[in-house]
């Protein structure tokens, strides 16, 4: 698995899901354009994940007290995950430097419970939260902070796997889930 290095700042104004749709989008083209032609039948995948309130979208924490900060305004409430996904296949039929593509947002919503001041202090001396968007991995420590999820589970940890397999299928390259 290759990271590319793309900017990942939140433009000015930008909404959460323009914002992973431009990430995952351009950590797609990094890695396409690295590859440059391809074997027929070769998929690249990238994606990226925000939690957005309100309209504030909270990336990755800056520090401890930011990841603090992003807890605490998500306790007792309910929040938006947007996973952008952005899928490029090279499909038979096409020669091997052409490359098929797919982009979109996968949402789900999440609500967490009330959270105590010392609970999210054990969390954030974690330092798991640290490099997480929305300072919480619900596959880690913060699956107990979680009353429900609405939507897909799997774009809420990073990568919605259902959406991957419909589409990997639809441009012609299918993979098994």
């Amino acid at each position: 698995m290759e990271i590319p290095d793309v900017d990942e700042s939140v433009k000015q104004g930008e909404p959460a899901i323009d914002y992973v749709r431009r990430v995952s989008a351009a950590k797609l083209e990094v890695v396409r354009r690295r590859l440059g032609s391809a074997a027929v039948g070769t998929v690249v995948v990238a994606a990226d994940t925000t939690v957005e309130i309100d309209g504030e979208i909270l990336a990755k924490p800056v520090d401890a007290a930011d990841a603090r900060r992003m807890l605490t305004r998500l306790s007792g409430t309910e929040h938006r995950v947007h996973t952008g996904l952005a899928v490029a296949a090279a499909v038979p039929g096409c020669r091997s430097t052409e490359w098929e593509g797919h982009i979109e947002v996968v949402t789900a919503r999440v609500w967490f419970r009330a959270l105590g001041p010392d609970e999210i202090e054990a969390y954030v001396a974690s330092g798991e939260p640290l490099d997480k968007a929305g300072a919480y991995a619900i596959q880690g420590g913060a699956r107990g902070f979680v009353d429900r999820v609405e939507g897909d589970l799997s774009g809420v940890v990073g990568l919605p796997i259902d959406r991957l397999v419909e589409i990997t299928a639809g441009l012609g390259t299918p993979i098994a889930r």
